[in-house]
């Protein structure tokens, strides 16, 4: 709950520096209100009004606007220290306020829509060239030692396909994540409920990963339980991304584990490695998408994948979060248990 109580601060912060900004202004206008005329004490009044609308909230707009003209109305429009929403002037200047922090708040609303869909442009660029270019390096550099090496030993020429194997399997997370990306954005996005078997799910997950990788570095621990009620290609991508993130930030050779427990009412899922520590403040943005923790430019990837797993979860209703702990980093997902499979 304090958790949530700062989150609603942060985001909400500017309103309150609005209402502060307001007290000022109404105090310095109280004392040097005999050396200003009404219409110099409302363009005052005005300040906090397109403060608030540049951050392009209507509805804290109207509230601040609101705030702003009663003051003005309560302390300078006669008869003073009362309210009177009959009077012209204050009819006036609210319809005033209004319409210039409408017109702000709109062209902040476009100007921010505008910057934003620039981001996603940039992102999805750097995607292309960096995160694409990088195994497809791979697979054309392997295949062309392949080609040119006729004496590699067996046990070589494996490693080495391999390699082209992994690469190629990067690839197809990527790709597959910029699709869900942008499947996942459609607010009418339908998720295809069935029965779901969630050791079959694990399994088929793993095949997006190289044997080493699946054999050497995963434990894997999951409870014996019946069908989960959900849609069965999301929560396989889940499973993918959750894995895969677990890989890219973990330390060398650690073991990553996977946990699916059941818990009568919900599914408990628990991905923990190995990694440096990292403050919790950041952890809390690892869901944003392309958001990426600092002094990771040596690792590939979008920054979508665990965007793309609190996107899944949500439509689960379910809940997503991240922690420091043991020295690496634990997400944990509670599916709720909407729907009981009957085992006959």
């Amino acid at each position: 709950m304090l958790n949530m109580g700062n989150e609603i601060n942060s985001k909400y912060s500017y309103i309150f520096k609005s209402l502060a900004i307001l007290a000022v202004i109404t105090l310095i206008s109280n004392i040097f209100r005999d050396h200003l005329q009404i219409i110099n004490i409302a363009l005052i009044h005005i300040i906090p009004v397109v403060f608030v609308a540049i951050y392009g909230n209507i509805k804290a707009t109207f509230f601040i606007t609101f705030v702003s003209v009663i003051l003005l109305n309560f302390l300078y429009i006669p008869p003073l220290y009362s309210i009177d929403i009959s009077n012209e002037l204050y009819l006036w200047s609210f319809v005033i306020f209004v319409i210039v922090g409408w017109i702000i708040t709109i062209q902040a609303r476009d100007l921010n829509t505008k910057t934003k869909q620039n981001e996603l442009k940039e992102s999805i660029l750097n995607i292309i060239s960096h995160d694409l270019r990088t195994p497809l390096s791979t697979i054309h550099g392997t295949i062309n030692l392949l080609l040119s090496d006729n004496k590699l030993s067996e046990r070589n020429r494996e490693n080495l396909l391999e390699d082209i194997n992994y690469a190629s399997l990067r690839m197809k997370r990527l790709i597959t994540n910029l699709l869900d990306s942008a499947r996942l954005s459609n607010k009418n996005f339908d998720l295809k409920l069935e029965w779901c078997d969630l050791e079959d799910i694990v399994g088929v997950a793993l095949e997006e990963f190289s044997r080493k990788q699946s054999d050497d570095l995963l434990d894997i621990k999951i409870d014996d339980m019946t069908l989960f009620w959900g849609d069965n290609t999301l929560l396989t991508q889940l499973i993918i991304n959750l894995i895969d993130n677990a890989f890219k930030y973990s330390k060398e050779n650690t073991i990553i584990k996977l946990e699916i427990l059941n818990l009568n009412n919900f599914i408990r899922i628990t991905v923990f490695n190995e990694s440096e520590h990292i403050d919790e403040g950041k952890l809390k943005n690892i869901f944003d998408k392309f958001y990426r923790l600092e002094d990771t430019n040596d690792i590939s990837g979008s920054g979508i994948g665990l965007a793309i797993c609190k996107s899944i979860i949500k439509l689960h209703n379910g809940e997503i979060k991240a922690t420091s702990k043991d020295n690496g980093i634990s997400i944990e997902i509670n599916l709720p248990i909407t729907k009981r499979a009957e085992i006959f």
